[in-house]
């Protein structure tokens, strides 16, 4: 399958009631250097400096796909192409799931609003920083997704 191949088909606004939330991720990958953006929290204070990949809820309504752009240009200012679902799908408490998506940037520049550092982390580096506990298994999935895009 390729970066920007299926779609998912899950219908538009299924957990953005308020019992259950979808959140999306964004796998935002530089393929030349066959990394991936990781960004650091720094609010609030229970999650400040644990590291997750940029992202947030869906909106009433909203696609997957719509609510990663979205999210990542009010994050950190870039504009993406959103690709391929991440395999998988993960809850992180009694009422919300998330869903991770491979991404390009295609515009706009780093500009972190909720984030206080970020870095570019190749599948070798993806220890080097301390995981929300949340985005361990995700992380762990978009990397494999990286690895299988660098070598084929």
């Amino acid at each position: 399958m390729g970066l920007f191949g299926s779609r998912d088909t899950t219908p538009q606004g299924l957990y953005d009631s308020g019992k259950n939330v979808q959140v999306v991720g964004g796998a935002v990958l530089d393929l030349k250097a066959g990394k991936m953006l990781a960004a650091r929290r720094s609010y609030p204070r229970t999650l400040a400096g644990g590291w997750e990949l940029p992202g947030g809820k869906l909106e009433r309504g909203e696609s997957h796909e719509r609510a990663l752009a979205r999210e990542l240009w009010e994050e950190l200012r870039i504009r993406v192409q959103v690709g391929v679902r991440v395999p998988g799908e993960w809850r992180l408490n009694e009422h919300a799931k998330m869903r991770i998506y491979v991404a390009t940037i295609t515009g706009g520049n780093l500009n972190p609003r909720e984030h206080d550092q970020l870095k570019w982390l190749a599948p070798s580096q993806v220890n080097d920083v301390r995981w929300l506990i949340n985005d361990v298994r995700p992380v762990r999935a978009a990397m494999t997704v990286l690895s299988s895009m660098m070598k084929g």
